[in-house]
């Protein structure tokens, strides 16, 4: 299977590292004209190297994906360049640097803070790249979950678990929305992977016994990496899922 993006333009959010680098890397490296986007300039930096080293095109800025004059800002810019937007894949999110607490310990901020990333930047990205999509009478779209919005946080954290659960359930309402403009509308939902210092921090705060445990309780008896879930993006953004929408897969090697 040759999956290729040549001349295709691709916006990828929360692109500093883990995921986002890797979802970028990967499309730039097939072809496409990435327009990546993160809080985290200088790990940004980084990305676009990469890309380059990739032989692959990668623009980036650095924006607040919760901000919608921002999105809508980024993706107005990437369209006066490219013409185009084929491929969105909204990748940000993550719990912030926040702990799981009781929940009477949890502040608005805190909560709105997730909710703000991690669901509410889907859909601000979302309205800003459709118009674009409708008048090319194609497009893609790809939402990066977790396997918290299937069951149960790891975290602890109340409002991350609501937060992917809502955006699970905006990848359904758009699919069947945007299906008639031939505009696919897709979610992962990725298991353990070590992508970021969150993740690194949360599994090192993990005793021997429940690391063995987590990953014992993984088929294929590993933790992901950020390129096994890149590798599912790749998929859902091509021509060989042209009939695949509304649905959410979970690379979590086999629970």
């Amino acid at each position: 299977m040759h999956i290729s993006f040549d001349h295709q333009t691709v916006i990828v959010t929360g692109a500093a590292h883990g995921f986002g680098r890797a979802i970028a890397v990967n499309f730039a490296s097939r072809g496409a004209t990435v327009w990546a986007c993160d809080l985290l300039g200088d790990e940004l930096v980084e990305t676009a190297a990469a890309c380059r080293a990739a032989n692959g095109i990668c623009h980036v800025r650095t924006i607040d994906v919760s901000d919608p004059a921002a999105v809508q800002q980024f993706v107005a810019e990437a369209l006066a360049t490219n013409g185009r937007i084929d491929v969105l894949v909204n990748n940000a999110g993550g719990v912030l640097g926040q702990v799981g607490r009781p929940l009477e310990q949890v502040t608005v901020k805190e909560w709105n803070d997730i909710i703000a990333v991690n669901m509410s930047a889907a859909f601000y990205f979302a309205q800003a790249a459709v118009p674009s999509m409708k008048q090319a009478g194609r497009g893609r779209i790809v939402n990066i979950s977790s396997g918290a919005g299937l069951g149960i946080s790891l975290t602890g954290i109340q409002a991350y678990a609501t937060a992917k659960a809502g955006q699970i359930n905006l990848t359904r309402q758009l699919a069947h929305e945007l299906g008639p403009f031939n505009i696919t509308v897709n979610n992962i939902a990725p298991g353990f992977v070590l992508s970021n210092p969150n993740t690194q921090r949360q599994w090192d705060s993990y005793s021997p016994s429940k690391q063995q445990g987590i990953i014992e309780s993984i088929a294929l008896q590993r933790l992901g990496q950020p390129d096994d879930i890149a590798h599912a993006v790749l998929f859902l953004a091509s021509d060989f899922a042209g009939w695949i929408s509304g649905q959410v897969l979970s690379v979590d090697g086999g629970k």
